[in-house]
């Protein structure tokens, strides 16, 4: 019975795997289309595999340049063998991240198991890992970033990674070493890891603090091990163009707080009063800030109804959780309320969770607070194990059990079809402009009629069109890195490039830009491209919308 019993959980975990795989991996290379991040990435690990030296230049580096964003550079890195073998596509890009994301769901079954080693349920006896497991690899925060070349997915399956070898490796030194080398990983993926992983190491610390003093020796010989690997990036954010980009997205950098200071002190009879003073500073108006970002985090309508405000990040009418997840969180929190015991590490996580990203102006936010996804999953999952726990009430009445469990079952299965149908049906249409939508299709016919001429001008309405350019045309690196300039940076923080080869790319003013010989080439958005003019082709996107306008003489 006890193997019969092991076999099955083994199937039906190897089915939650298959699900996973299929869910991250259908229509993988053509939905979402590739978008600018993504681009980045392919591009800069193609240009190492042929000078060793990213876009633009620099010689193996730990944070890439890109758009001077300076993204951290572990993923490039894992993207850099697919390219190789894969050729440079969407699928060498998005591999890595996806296989991760399927990693993950497997993960978190053996870290809530070890966490719950004995709370079975249902005829089956299922684990609560069961239940998380399933949960994750249908949930839409966790299938949505998977898709893609998303390092924050990556970063994620690293801090899951670490946390689960560090409750292994209580007694035993190489899981030890292994969880801080999975943490460093972390914030060599990310920025945000780089807030949330310091605070959930020490909350874990604190939780286990009995381990800790038993087996203090082997504790810090692996916090040693992640030292030295940590000190490469250590030296790395010495330097303040890397910095720079947490400073330009930080919650320092929105102006309101400021503002408000300068209100409500004017407010005050003597604005420049011990009063005024002391209750109305950078401190406490910006202490405010950070609490209503946080508490964002956690509000119903970012988590079960429309999600992150960005359109990349997001899909239409729908939350980074399920509907049924209220209920499922509502009845687990009650479960932990009841029996908190083994629950102290993944509340940790939770609160910590969405620490980064209350630190910027822009919150809620889905992509930093990415990690969020695992112990709202889990404790979803003790919620679901409990209401299936209820259906014992029936006792051997099968009538009332079926319509109890098939209740259930629909309550899932709608949501879960419904949100697909959002994905694939309405989301490319609904979010034309939520990703490089037509670039594809426009370097395509570019790469097909260049030739023909000397001069080709391209708008730039849509996000970084040069790296799409030079992704798709397979530009050969060497002709690129000595030969192009980064623009200032914007008020974003970000910079582009406006000129390469025979291309330029920039606001289309049909006045001024028009062709005046045969042998230039002008591509703008229909806006910016009058009817009257010798319009030779458009240019549409896979989900129907029309991109490009493309004019010659």
């Amino acid at each position: 019975m006890i193997q019969d019993l092991r076999l099955k959980h083994k199937l039906i975990l190897a089915a939650i795997l298959i699900l996973s795989v299929l869910l991250r991996f259908w229509r993988f290379g053509d939905y979402p289309a590739l978008n600018a991040d993504e681009a980045a990435i392919g591009y800069n690990a193609y240009a190492l595999l042929e000078t060793g030296k990213d876009e633009h230049g620099n010689l193996w580096p730990i944070h890439f340049q890109s758009f001077n964003d300076y993204k951290p550079g572990l993923y490039f890195y894992l993207v850099l063998p697919f390219v190789k073998v894969l050729g440079l596509n969407e699928w060498a890009v998005r591999i890595p991240n996806a296989v991760l994301g399927v990693l993950t769901v497997y993960i978190v079954y053996f870290l809530t198991k070890d966490l719950f080693p004995k709370k079975e349920i249902g005829i089956w006896k299922l684990e609560i890992g069961h239940f998380a497991s399933f949960l994750l690899a249908i949930n839409p925060w966790h299938i949505h970033f998977s898709r893609g070349g998303w390092e924050v997915n990556t970063a994620t399956f690293f801090i899951t990674l670490g946390i689960y070898l560090f409750i292994k490796g209580q007694k035993k030194i190489s899981l030890l070493m292994l969880s801080a080398l999975s943490f460093v990983l972390t914030l060599y993926t990310y920025h945000a890891a780089r807030v949330v992983v310091p605070l959930l190491v020490f909350g874990a610390f604190y939780i286990y603090r009995d381990a800790f003093k038993r087996n203090f020796k082997n504790y810090m010989f692996a916090a040693l091990v992640g030292l030295v690997a940590l000190l490469p990036l250590l030296k790395d954010l010495t330097k303040p163009e890397i910095t720079s980009r947490a400073a330009g997205v930080g919650l320092f950098a929105d102006p309101g707080p400021l503002a408000r200071i300068d209100e409500q002190r004017g407010e005050h009879g003597n604005f420049q009063g011990f009063i005024p003073k002391v209750l109305h500073n950078k401190a406490v108006n910006y202490g405010l800030a950070f609490l209503e970002n946080y508490s964002d985090h956690f509000h119903g309508e970012f988590l079960f109804l429309s999600g992150d405000e960005i359109q990349r990040s997001k899909v239409p009418e729908t939350g980074q959780m399920y509907l049924f997840d209220i209920l499922f969180l509502t009845v687990g929190f009650w479960a932990i309320i009841r029996n908190p015991k083994g629950w102290g590490l993944i509340l940790c996580w939770l609160f910590v969770a969405p620490t980064a990203a209350a630190l910027t102006f822009q919150s809620p936010h889905a992509l930093r607070a990415h990690n969020m996804v695992i112990p709202l999953t889990i404790v979803s999952a003790a919620g679901l194990a409990e209401i299936i726990k209820w259906g014992r009430g029936f006792g051997k009445n099968n009538y009332f059990l079926t319509i109890y469990f098939l209740l259930l079952t629909s309550l899932i299965a709608w949501q879960f079809t419904r949100y697909l149908h959002m994905y694939y049906t309405h989301m490319a249409k609904e979010y034309p402009f939520s990703s490089q939508y037509g670039l594809k299709e426009l370097v395509s016919f570019v790469n097909a009629n260049e030739g023909k001429y000397q001069n080709i001008i391209v708008t730039d309405r849509y996000d970084q069109p040069y790296i799409l350019f030079l992704f798709y045309l397979k530009y050969p690196p060497n002709n690129f890195q000595n030969f192009h300039k980064l623009t200032q940076k914007d008020k974003f923080g970000f910079s582009t490039v406006r000129n390469f080869g025979k291309f330029e790319f920039k606001s289309i003013a049909w006045d001024t830009d028009q062709p005046i010989n045969a042998n230039s080439l002008l591509i703008g958005t229909d806006q910016e491209i009058p009817d009257v003019a010798n319009i030779i082709a458009e240019i549409y996107g896979a989900n129907g919308y029309k991109y490009f306008q493309i004019v010659a003489n």
